[in-house]
């Protein structure tokens, strides 16, 4: 095995990022689940934004089950498994997703700024077509920088502390290649999205804010208004949660960049590492705490599932008392014994 695939880190701490990833895993893929399965309940009837918290949905699904996995296999093996074929995949799945994450969440605070600063009469105008052609694009673009690496412009490898692979950070200084690749990626697919969300934000705040001091009193808001500032809010609270997610990693990657890792201790490199990773894993409780709709839809769902299992342990237990006795060729009896609740079934 090559020396920068095995991990720089002790065996306890390697132990204990298997056991937070296989948490952050479980969270991301239950909670997720969740989510999707709610919006094929209610498909009909979703919203045109809401297609996009559904597209967010399958970028955190899609990262927990293509890529931890591997992780939580190789933190446990103390030395990342499959060499450079899967160190390029893990790095691929890891872009991919993330971009289409942060371009899903532009768009989010983009339609959100458009929907709050129309007026009543337009505020509808967002059609799902448009979010449709809106979410394809942005698996093309996030598809399309993932891909450059593979041939050509900029690179993959692993991560310093051994057991994790990334964008190739180091080849900032090495190359003309890498140096391209990576302040453009940096400013097209991290600086541009995030100021994005900050502006529609601050701007969708500045309206929140001149609507309220318009009212002479509390009980003059209406309803929708409410509710919009409610959705604001919700969609506000996703952003923060993956910019302060990642944001501590981007830090990481920007000091390698400048400096050599190895005045990073390898401990410290892991724990941003992990924290981005988090980010897959809270969305579903934000929709679940600010969503009325969500908190119902999932409730109901609860239901079906105690019902089947309550449907299905009650025909075990028939089943478990009846016995099926074949005498001859086409004579079959069906004979039943004394139930446990002192019921006595004819034969």
């Amino acid at each position: 095995m090559e020396k920068h695939y095995i991990s720089k880190l002790h065996a306890t701490g390697d132990y204990g990022a298997g056991v937070f990833l296989l948490i952050i895993a479980i969270l991301t893929i239950l909670g997720n689940s969740a989510v999707l399965a709610v919006a094929v309940k209610r498909f009909c009837r979703l919203k045109s934004p809401e297609l996009l918290t559904v597209n967010l949905a399958v970028t955190d699904l899609g990262m927990a089950i293509s890529m931890y996995p591997l992780a939580i296999a190789s933190a446990w093996n103390h030395a990342w498994l499959g060499g450079d074929a899967s160190c390029i995949y893990y790095a691929l799945m890891g872009f991919f997703f993330g971009v289409s994450s942060m371009m899903t969440l532009s768009v989010m605070a983009v339609i959100r700024f458009l929907v709050a600063c129309s007026s009543k009469s337009n505020s509808n105008q967002i059609s799902k077509k448009v979010i449709y052609i809106s979410i394809t694009l942005i698996w093309l673009y996030a598809a399309l920088w993932a891909i450059l690496p593979l041939l050509g412009w900029g690179h993959y490898g692993p991560e310093p502390f051994g057991t994790s692979c990334t964008i190739a950070w180091s080849q900032f200084h090495h190359s003309a290649n890498g140096f391209s690749f990576i302040l453009s990626m940096f400013i097209l697919c991290t600086i541009l999205p995030a100021m994005t969300i900050i502006i529609c934000y601050l701007g969708i705040a500045w309206k929140v804010h001149k609507t309220y001091q318009g009212m002479q009193n509390f009980n003059r808001i209406s309803g929708a208004a409410k509710l919009e500032k409610r959705l604001t809010l919700m969609a506000l609270l996703i952003s923060i949660g993956f910019l302060g997610a990642w944001t501590p990693y981007a830090a990481v990657s920007i000091w390698s960049i400048f400096h050599s890792s190895d005045s990073i201790p390898q401990f410290v490199t892991l724990l941003p590492c992990l924290f981005a990773k988090s980010s897959t894993a809270y969305n579903p409780f934000i929709y679940y705490i600010f969503s009325k709709t969500f908190r119902h839809e999932v409730k109901q769902l609860q239901c079906c599932c105690d019902q089947k299992v309550h449907f299905f342990n009650t025909k075990n237990s028939i089943n478990s008392h009846v016995s099926v006795m074949w005498s001859g060729r086409a004579n079959v009896h069906i004979s039943c014994r004394k139930t446990d609740n002192g019921e006595v079934s004819n034969q």
